[in-house]
C-alpha cells in the first residue's frame, strides 16, 4: 500500500487532493490529530514515513519541511511557489515535452505549476521551442479566475451574505507587476523578458482563461497563425490538455466551462494580423490539486489521468 501524506491538509488544494485520494484503494492516507497539525516532530515523522508527499503550504512552511525530510525515498510534491523555478526539481506540467515527462516520472522533488502560469506556459512554451517566436519577444497576458484560487479567507469574502459591493464585479489585482507566478511563466518558458501580466478574480467560484495576444509582427520569419495551431495539435493531443479549432459559444469563451474538470483546453482566435492564444481549465484542476494528482500517478507509474475528471472537449 503506497502511503501518502498531505501536509497542509486544512488549505483548499489540500482538502481537494485529500477529497480526491480518499476515494482510492491502492493509497493509505496518513494523518496527524488536529493538535498535532504544526508540530514540527510530528510533521517530520509523518513526511519520512509516507511514499508521497504533498505540501499544500505557504512557501517558508514549505522549504522547512523539505528540511525534515530525510528518507530518499520519499517523493515531495510541492504545491507552493517555493521550488518551481529550482533546476533541481521537476516541474510539474508532463505535456510541455517528454524531457518535462521523464523527469517528473524519475524525480523526487516535483513543483506543481502555479494556476495562472499553467496557461501561459501551455500557450508560450510551444512557440518558442518551435521558433514560432523568439525569446526575446515582449509579451502581455490577461487571465481571469474564479475565486477559489485566492484560498480560504477570499472564497469566505465571496460567500459572506453581507459582502462588500465591490466584490460583484471582476477586480484586476497583482498591479505592481510583482505577481507570484512571473518568475515562473519567465523561467520555464526560456522567455528573456517577463511578461506584463493582468490578471482579474471574478465573481465565480472556479474557472480560469488566460490569454496571450500576439500581432503578426511578433512572429518569426515565415510563420502564420497556422503554424501556432499546427504546433498546438501536435504537441497538445491528449486527454488533459488538448487543441481545439474553436473553443466559443456563440462568440463567447466562458471562464467556467471546465468546472469540476482536470483538463486544459488551448486554442486559437483572431486573424492574421491580431492573434488570441486562449487557454481554459479549472484552476483547482490543472491548475492545482489535479495537476499534483497528476505528477503523483506519474511518479508511481501509473496512468496519469488516475481518478481525474476529464470532460470531453473534442
Amino acid at each position: 500500500m503506497i502511503k501518502v501524506f498531505i501536509d497542509g491538509k486544512a488549505g483548499t488544494t489540500g482538502l481537494k487532493i485529500f477529497d480526491r485520494l480518499s476515494q482510492r484503494s491502492d493509497l493509505e492516507i496518513l494523518t496527524l490529530e488536529e493538535s498535532l497539525r504544526k508540530d514540527s516532530a510530528a510533521r517530520k515523522e509523518m513526511l519520512n514515513k509516507a511514499d508521497i508527499a504533498f505540501l499544500c503550504l505557504p512557501d517558508a512552511a514549505a522549504r522547512e519541511a523539505v528540511s525534515l525530510i530525510d528518507n530518499p525515498d520519499t517523493v515531495v510534491i510541492d504545491t507552493s511557489t517555493a521550488h518551481r523555478t529550482n533546476p533541481d526539481w521537476a516541474y510539474g506540467f508532463p505535456e510541455l515535452s517528454d524531457d518535462f515527462y521523464n523527469k517528473v516520472r524519475i524525480s523526487k522533488r516535483i513543483a506543481v505549476p502555479g494556476c495562472h502560469a499553467s496557461g501561459f506556459i501551455a500557450l508560450i512554451y510551444p512557440l518558442v521551442s518551435a521558433g514560432i517566436i523568439s525569446p526575446d519577444t515582449l509579451l502581455c497576458a490577461f487571465s481571469i479566475t474564479g475565486y477559489s484560487g485566492g484560498g480560504k479567507q477570499m472564497i469566505a469574502d465571496y460567500e459572506d451574505e453581507n459582502r462588500q459591493q465591490a466584490l460583484s464585479s471582476p477586480r484586476q489585482y497583482g498591479v505592481a507587476q510583482m505577481h507570484k507566478h512571473i518568475p515562473e511563466m519567465t523561467a520555464i518558458t526560456g522567455i528573456s523578458m517577463s511578461p506584463v501580466f493582468s490578471p482579474v478574480v471574478a465573481d465565480f467560484y472556479s474557472g480560469m482563461q488566460v490569454t496571450v495576444p500576439l500581432h503578426s509582427s511578433m512572429l518569426l520569419a515565415g510563420n502564420t497563425i497556422e503554424n501556432i495551431k499546427e504546433a498546438y495539435r501536435t504537441k497538445y493531443a491528449d486527454s488533459l490538455v488538448r487543441f481545439v479549432e474553436k473553443m466559443d459559444e456563440s462568440g463567447f469563451i466562458s471562464s467556467n466551462e471546465l468546472t469540476g474538470y482536470d483538463n486544459m483546453q488551448i486554442t486559437v482566435e483572431g486573424n492574421e494580423d491580431r492573434i488570441l492564444l486562449i487557454a481554459r481549465y479549472d484552476n483547482l484542476g490543472k491548475g492545482a490539486s489535479g495537476a499534483a494528482v497528476e505528477c503523483m500517478n506519474i511518479a508511481l507509474g501509473l496512468d496519469k489521468t488516475t481518478s481525474l475528471v476529464i470532460k470531453d472537449v473534442n
